[in-house]
């Protein structure tokens, strides 16, 4: 089992096995809860990313048959809803998006057709938009004229200007051949250099002069688009500080980003990542599990990713929330702990790490990785709307860390709730509704997936969840 960081479910030595809970639909809601998030990889890069193949093209959804986009865009990407699933797609310019103009200054599609099929997965798979975020500029601007490593060729103002302009007509690419922008943000990860896969480094004063001179240019192009700031550490280290010490730059961040990659979800629980926000939302844009080269992801990775996902929404108050891969190809090691799902590449190559055997152009469901996103996709629609629950503590100081809840109304005002257990032993929650109507019981785990597990009637619900279980409650009428 993944090691725990302060397991909270044990009073004298002895596992509690039971608590009793209140939603507090009487009380003032808190945040909107947009939707999930994802990202796409819609070209090629060698195993434990170890460089871009360019003399291969091979990306999703382009790889996949006809008849297998529509069943991703169906089951995976739309949750086998009949409706709206993921709300948001993150697109890495520079790595997945990476094709160039003769300038070598903007992007555009590397391979025939790459944004118009990113565009029809969009439009069939009712996402709103993409968040468009840069893990390189495009070698023209650079230091060292390449993709990888390096940095900015200049932070003078007649350079960042031009800059500038050229990130405004990469999104004019995405935007006019249908792709809609969601978000932006100027780098992922800043301050990480020999990556081995696309990346620019910067100091916070450097992001904070090239910041300031390229949002302003994005919002007032795409004034819906969210600017998300630093895409790592959010405001909590030097880049965000330095964000944060100007107001002026302050003023054109729209939310923070952090990547909290694998982290047992006991450190939203217990961690600070809002009293430093200056009143803007964080949430969490990528999150995998990077051991896989290791040790195997198990059972305890499904329910500690259900509830990261809960408890950045719960503690930090959180309106969205990333995976990594929608899929990786059966031929990446770092698939495992990276993907929701396998396909098989253009290319062949032998599946490693644990993958399974697929046909070109086919795919397939990583469950212990989509069973814990599934139900929130399937169950938490888009803008529903958090509340407080009220809770047990452990020695009256904190929360339960292996048995979560989460509580929220859907647009419609349907109450709903889930709850987990990463314990080893059953859990009873004694759950207050404050909600006459009947709600259906939907199981989660490993190996299961939208299990039914009948019908209780409110307002108080008694559900024993079994040993690394999620389970979803929903109100019905």
């Amino acid at each position: 089992m993944w090691p725990l960081l302060e397991q909270t479910n044990a009073i004298g030595g002895q596992e509690i096995t039971s608590g009793s809970y209140t939603i507090r639909f009487d009380q003032d809601r808190k945040q909107t809860i947009w939707g999930l998030g994802f990202e796409i990889q819609s070209d090629s890069i060698r195993s434990g990313n170890n460089g871009m193949d360019d003399k291969l093209v091979s990306g999703v959804p382009y790889d996949l048959t006809e008849s297998e986009r529509q069943r991703f865009y169906d089951q995976m990407l739309r949750a086998g809803t009949g409706d709206r699933g993921f709300r948001y797609c993150r697109l890495a310019m520079g790595l997945y998006h990476r094709g160039l103009d003769k300038d070598k200054k903007r992007m555009v599609d590397r391979y025939k057709g790459q944004t118009a099929l990113l565009a029809d997965m969009l439009a069939k798979s009712r996402i709103e938009g993409v968040s468009v975020e840069y893990w390189s500029p495009a070698p023209g601007w650079k230091s060292n004229k390449k993709y990888i490593d390096g940095g900015l060729a200049s932070f003078e103002p007649d350079f960042l200007d031009a800059l500038g302009d050229a990130m405004v007509d990469d999104l004019d690419f995405l935007a006019g051949k249908g792709v809609p922008i969601s978000m932006w943000g100027l780098q992922n990860e800043p301050t990480k250099t020999k990556t081995g896969y696309s990346s620019c480094k910067y100091s916070a004063a450097q992001y904070r002069k090239a910041f300031k001179a390229i949002a302003p240019k994005i919002k007032k192009k795409y004034p819906k688009a969210l600017i998300i700031a630093e895409s790592d550490h959010g405001w909590t280290e030097d880049i965000g500080k330095a964000l944060k010490a100007d107001p002026e730059a302050l003023g054109h961040v729209d939310a923070w980003a952090f990547h909290k990659i694998g982290h047992d979800s006991t450190k939203q629980l217990t961690g600070d990542y809002t009293s430093g926000a200056a009143g803007k939302p964080v949430f969490n844009n990528e999150f995998e599990y990077l051991h896989w080269d290791k040790e195997k992801i198990g059972p305890w990775h499904t329910i500690n990713t259900a509830q990261s996902i809960m408890n950045w929404m719960t503690f930090q108050n959180a309106p969205t929330w990333f995976w990594l891969h929608a899929l990786k190809p059966v031929t990446n090691g770092e698939a495992e702990g990276y993907a929701l799902g396998y396909w098989g590449p253009n290319g062949g190559g032998k599946p490693i790490n644990g993958a399974p055997r697929l046909e070109t152009g086919h795919w397939d469901f990583n469950p212990l990785h989509w069973n814990a996103v599934a139900g929130f996709l399937k169950y938490m629609p888009w803008d529903s709307v958090r509340y407080h629950v009220d809770e047990p503590k452990h020695s009256g100081k904190k929360p339960y860390t292996e048995h979560r809840i989460m509580a929220w109304r859907t647009p419609k005002n349907k109450p709903a709730f889930v709850v987990t257990n990463r314990a080893s032993k059953p859990f009873t929650y004694t759950v207050d509704t404050q909600s006459k109507g009947d709600f259906q019981g939907h199981r989660y785990g490993p190996s299961t997936n939208n299990e039914s597990i009948g019908t209780k009637k409110g307002p108080k619900l008694t559900v024993t969840v079994p040993p690394m279980s999620i389970e979803f409650w929903a109100s019905g009428s």
